[in-house]
């Protein structure tokens, strides 16, 4: 593994209106772990839906997984309480940074949060170039990057949706979606 102090530490941004933007980031937690890079990944939607990614990090000693938040915020009958979550989960993310002791951290379905402004983007954008050890990695995924988080980061995916299986009314598939 690279020592630190030779890593230059990536912003990237995964979103867009097409499948793949944590199914990337995913794949880039098990590269690192691959390298003995300490990685945290930290869920802001999927609450204590099971997910295969989740299943398999847990075979890693080097990954840490936080799957929090109240479900799909979508379709909220409280969004108060979704405010609040967001809220103590981005606590969590600026505590992770701080501590320093991950070489990639992840913030699953960050964007939506912030396009929905119980965080803005402004604010995650300041507090990654205040806080950010040089040396680490940070991936955002969810739709709706906010233009500051775009601005900041050094690599920006948009992924683009040509077509679904949900548009044929197929739901969820266990190891394509979760």
């Amino acid at each position: 593994m690279k020592s630190r102090d030779k890593r230059h530490g990536l912003v990237l941004v995964h979103t867009g209106e097409g499948k793949g933007k944590s199914s990337s980031a995913f794949g880039m937690v098990f590269r690192a772990a691959g390298w003995g890079m300490r990685v945290c990944v930290i869920q802001f939607i999927k609450g204590q839906w099971q997910t295969g990614e989740q299943k398999a990090a847990q075979r890693f000693e080097n990954i840490e997984w936080h799957a929090l938040g109240d479900g799909f915020t979508w379709d909220t009958k409280n969004p108060e309480q979704d405010i609040k979550t967001s809220r103590e989960i981005w606590a969590l993310c600026q505590e992770k940074i701080r501590s320093a002791e991950y070489d990639l951290i992840v913030l699953d379905e960050i964007n939506y949060c912030s396009s929905y402004q119980w965080i803005t983007g402004q604010e995650i954008a300041d507090f990654i170039l205040a806080e950010k050890p040089a040396w680490m990695h940070i991936v955002l995924t969810g739709r709706n990057a906010a233009a500051e988080l775009i601005e900041i980061a050094d690599t920006v995916t948009e992924m683009t949706m040509h077509k679904h299986a949900f548009q044929k009314g197929i739901k969820a598939e266990q190891g394509v979606e979760f």
